[in-house]
C-alpha cells in the first residue's frame, strides 16, 4: 500500500517533468537500442544478445532487494525513454503496472517475461515456516516468480528479449540473432549438464537452510526439497520446529550440503550444519548479485556453473 500512494504521487510529477524535459537537450544520448530491466537474468540475458550494441540499464542495482525496491523518478523516466523494457511480472514487479498505466511508453516495446513460460505456485512443503499472510492475501497462493532458475525457462525468455531487441533495432537483427543462438546454445549445455548431475547423483533430495525460491529448478530435473522458506518470504528467522525438521531431515538421509542462497544469511543454515556435520554451500538463483560479483563480470551461465559444482557434492 505504501509503494502505491507512492507511485499515485511521484508518477504524475514524472510525467510532467519528462514533458518539459523533452523541450531542451536531450540528456544520456545513446546510439544503438536502449534497453531498461528491472532486475539481474533479464538484464544479463539483454546483454549476451546485444554484446557491443547499444545500452542497457538495471533498475534494482547488485546488491539491491527486489521485494522492497522503489522505483526513483529518474528510473521512471528510464523506463519511458526505453526502446525495450523488460520485467518479470509476479508479485514483486506489481509497481511496474501503476507506472505503465500511468506513462506514454507507446515507442517502447514492453516484454513481460512470466507470459511466455508456463508458471508454478509458490508451495509449502513439510517442515516449513509457513508464511504469514495479511488480510488482503487471503489464502491464495502466489505465482513463482522465479522463472529463470529453470534453464529452460530461461531459453524461452532469451528468445522472447531477442525478438524484441529485434523488432527495436532491426538494423542490427542479423547481429542480435547470431548471439541468441550462440547463447540459447550454452543454456542447452547447461540443462544437459543438470540432468547428468541428477541422474547420476546417489541421492535426489536437497536441503535448504534459507528461503526457496527454486520451485522452477527442481520440478524441471525431478529434485525432492525441503527449506525454512518459501522463496518469497519476509520471514527470516525460522520456528523451533522448523529448524528441528531440517535437522533431522539431514541426519536421517544422511545429507552432506545444506544450501543457502546468495545475498542472504548463513545462520540457520550454519545451525543445521553445526548439529549434522554438513557442509554449508551457497545455490544462487540469480535473483540479484553482489556489487563486486557484478564488476567481477559474472554472468547468470557463471553463477548457473557454479551451481553444478555444488549440486554434485550434494547428491553424492
Amino acid at each position: 500500500m505504501k509503494k502505491k500512494i507512492f507511485l499515485l504521487f511521484i508518477v504524475p510529477a514524472i510525467v510532467i517533468a519528462s514533458v518539459f524535459s523533452g523541450c531542451g537537450q536531450k540528456e544520456n544520448q545513446v546510439s544503438g537500442v536502449k534497453i531498461v530491466s528491472t532486475i539481474f537474468p533479464q538484464y544479463d540475458f539483454a546483454r549476451a544478445i546485444t554484446g557491443d550494441k547499444g545500452s542497457l540499464k538495471m533498475l534494482i542495482p547488485p546488491g539491491g532487494e527486489a521485494h522492497t525496491y522503489e522505483p526513483t523518478p529518474q528510473d521512471i523516466i528510464s523506463i519511458q525513454e526505453a526502446d525495450v523494457f523488460l520485467y518479470i511480472g509476479g508479485e514483486s514487479d506489481a509497481w511496474v503496472d501503476n507506472i505503465l498505466d500511468s506513462v506514454n511508453t507507446s515507442k517502447t516495446k514492453v516484454v513481460r517475461l512470466i507470459d511466455y513460460v508456463d508458471t508454478l505456485q509458490e508451495e509449502t512443503v513439510e517442515g516449513m515456516q509457513e508464511e504469514k499472510h495479511n488480510d488482503e492475501a487471503g489464502d491464495e497462493p502466489e505465482t513463482d516468480e522465479h522463472i529463470w532458475t529453470s534453464p529452460k525457462n530461461a531459453v524461452k525468455m532469451v528468445n522472447a528479449i531477442s525478438d524484441a531487441i529485434c523488432q527495436a533495432d532491426s538494423q542490427n537483427d542479423k547481429y542480435y540473432k547470431e548471439n541468441t543462438k550462440d547463447y540459447v546454445s550454452e543454456l542447452e549445455e547447461l540443462d544437459k549438464s543438470f540432468s547428468e548431475i541428477v541422474k547420476n547423483g546417489k541421492r535426489s533430495e536437497i536441503i535448504f537452510g534459507d528461503r526457496f525460491p527454486l520451485i522452477y529448478f527442481t520440478k524441471e530435473y525431478g529434485l525432492k526439497y525441503y527449506a525454512a522458506f518459501p522463496g518469497c518470504a519476509s520471514e527470516t528467522e525460522p520456528s523451533a520446529s522448523t529448524i528441528a525438521f531440517l535437522t533431522d531431515k539431514v541426519k536421517e538421509d544422511k545429507i552432506p550440503v545444506v544450501f543457502k542462497i546468495e545475498l542472504s544469511s548463513s545462520a540457520v543454515a550454519d545451525t543445521i550444519a553445526g548439529e549434522t556435520g554438513a557442509e554449508v554451500l551457497t545455490f544462487y538463483s540469480c535473483h540479484n548479485l553482489s556489487k563486486e560479483q557484478f564488476n567481477n563480470g559474472e554472468t547468470y551461465l557463471s553463477m548457473m556453473t557454479d551451481n553444478l559444482t555444488a549440486l554434485k557434492t550434494a547428491l553424492n
